[in-house]
């Protein structure tokens, strides 16, 4: 399990991405985040969380994988009032490092999901499915991304509903805790 004192640890995303990031890193990311984009229902649903979601992003400014997905999670959290991501460098913490590992490696991005009470909800990353069928069907080049993604990316756009999949299945936990249903008498 992921110590939600992590997440207090975390920065937000520009900061994080002014203390990691090269002036190139947030190019790319930049570059991602203008391209990627959520649709009129992905916005309407996000905005429709009545939950506090507490985000952990493991992360790395320098990585292809980040550059893909991280830009995503900013948009997630710009469309709720209730998310705040907080972003951790990988190589911040040894502990968390072993933490984190997947597959036997330090792999990123990851999120770990809390609640308003900062307890461990969730775990999801490195790639989203879409990403790894993709990997799968090609089976060569680099095994971090480049970072290029274009506006009409197909795989782009289902990378990004499974990222808000995922923080939707996180937040219908949330809504439908019998604790947290008590506690705001809902």
């Amino acid at each position: 399990m992921i110590p939600a004192s992590y997440f207090h640890q975390g920065l937000p995303y520009d900061d994080f991405l002014a203390k990691h990031g090269s002036d190139l890193d947030r190019r790319k990311w930049a570059a991602v985040y203008d391209v990627c984009e959520l649709t009129d229902a992905q916005t309407a649903l996000i905005g429709g969380f009545v939950r506090e979601m507490r985000v952990l992003c493991f992360a790395g400014a320098w990585c292809g994988d980040c550059v893909q997905q991280c830009p995503i999670l900013r948009r997630i959290e710009q469309a709720s009032d209730k998310i705040t991501v907080r972003y951790i460098d990988r190589d911040a913490s040894e502990e968390l490092k072993g933490i984190m590992s997947i597959c036997g490696a330090a792999r990123v991005p990851q999120v770990a999901f809390f609640s308003e009470e900062d307890f461990f909800v969730g775990h999801y990353g490195d790639r989203t499915l879409a990403r790894y069928r993709q990997m799968a069907d090609q089976l060569a080049g680099a095994a971090c991304g480049s970072g290029i993604v274009t506006a009409d990316d197909p795989v782009q756009a289902a990378v990004i509903q499974e990222w808000i999949n995922e923080f939707e299945r996180t937040q219908l936990m949330l809504r439908t805790s019998a604790r947290l249903r008590e506690k705001h008498g809902d």
